[in-house]
This record gives structure tokens, sequence and C-alpha cells, in this order.
């Protein structure tokens, strides 16, 4: 128990001070975590709209698939990214393996389809609402996945954190991919397991006391938007 209390110490000392090592790692989580996140919102909520407005064979399997792949295992998925920037593989050229980059990749992987799914059901709900007067505007298939886009884009903001919260408490893809090498990968979760596995608790306690703040935090900003929305919205 002292030693866990000297550990729990330490780990404040080092917050309070900003340890240049714990602000390192922190900073690269941000801006990883953060650059997949603006990834997937680009990509993943014009997709969901698309999948809610648009009529299409296949319409319904591609919302089944969509949402069953927000479970991807993300070692399945970091796996995935490890071949595709291999050497061998499709875009090895690019020379991303062990890098940022690559880890970006393997975590929009993984956030694109819930922030997908999640655009989908709240577009669908206001498609339901406003068919018939975007149809009778004439507004074409894009101009109305534009309109309900924006005018949902409160609600979408749910999906927005719900992908931050899944890429800052990625472990497993980001360490495939990028190694979880000093000074150059090292996020919060890897440097939490590896720091843990080698006794240094200070430095382990330290990040997971971060991450958690960053967690809590995202998880009361979208409880706060789902009362806000509903409050403001019906």
């Amino acid at each position: 128990m002292g030693g866990l209390g000297a550990a729990l110490l330490e780990a404040l000392d080092r917050l309070l001070r900003l340890d240049a090592q714990v602000v390192e790692i922190v900073a690269l989580s941000l801006r990883v975590s953060l650059t997949a996140v603006l990834l997937g919102t680009l990509l993943g909520l014009p997709l969901g709209a698309c999948l809610a407005v648009g009529r299409f064979p296949g319409k319904q399997a591609a919302a089944v698939m969509m949402t069953a792949m927000m479970g991807l295992p993300s070692v399945v998925v970091g796996v995935v990214v490890y071949l595709a920037l291999s050497r061998s593989g499709p875009l090895g050229a690019l020379g991303l393996l062990y890098s940022p980059g690559a880890m970006v990749v393997a975590q929009v992987v993984l956030v694109l389809p819930l922030m997908a799914a999640i655009s989908r059901q709240v577009v669908e709900d206001a498609w339901r609402e406003y068919a018939e007067e975007l149809q009778a505007m004439r507004f074409s298939w894009w101009a109305s996945v534009l309109t309900l886009l924006h005018d949902c884009r409160h609600s979408l903001l749910v999906a927005v954190l719900a992908g931050l919260g899944r890429a800052m408490s990625e472990v497993g893809a980001v360490m495939i991919v990028g190694g979880n090498i000093d000074h150059a990968t090292r996020v919060m979760t890897t440097a939490i397991a590896l720091e843990t596995s080698k006794g240094d608790l200070p430095l382990a306690l330290a990040l997971g006391a971060v991450l958690l703040t960053v967690i809590l935090v995202i998880n009361g900003l979208a409880y706060a938007l789902r009362v806000w929305a509903r409050g403001r919205f019906g």
C-alpha cells in the first residue's frame, strides 16, 4: 500500500509540474485522435446521411453492415492496416508504417463506421419528418443530404464526440501500426500498457488520470448535447 501511495503522489507531482514526458505523450495522443476524428467527420457524416436519404438496391444491407462495423475489433483493424501499409502492401509506397500517419489511418477505420451509423440514424429521423417538404420544393437528392446535415448539426455533434471517445481509448490498432516508439508514436493508451508492464506506475497513473479525465469530459459533453438537443428540438 505504501508503494501505491508513493506512486500516486509521484503521478500527481508529474501532472502538477507538467512533466515533459507526460505532455509529449498527451499532445501526440490528441493530435492523432483529433486528426482521425476530423477525417472521420468529413467522410462518415455525409456517408451516413447518404445511406439515410438515398434509394438504391442493397440500402438495407449497407445500413446493417455499417452498424455491424461499429464493433470492429481494434486488433483486427490494426493487422489489416499494417498489411496495407507494409512494404509489400498496396499503400507501402507511402512509407506511413510506424508513424503517426499510420495511427491516424487505423483510427479513421475504427471511428468512421461508428460516426456514419450514428449520422444515418439522426438524419433518417429528420428525413422522415421533412421528406415531403424537401420533395415539394424540388430539392435534389444531394441538396436534401446537405440540408439535413446542416439542420441536424447539433445532434450530429454526438457522433463526433462518440468517435473522439473511441479514438482516444484505442490501444490495439495503434500499437500494431505505430510500434509504440518513444518520442515518435507513443500515445497515452500504449504508454500506459508499456509503463505498467515495466513497473513505472507513476507515469502510467499520470497518463491514466489524463486519459480518464478526457473520456469523462467527452461523455459529459455528449450527454449534455443530447439533453440540450432534446429540449430544443423536442
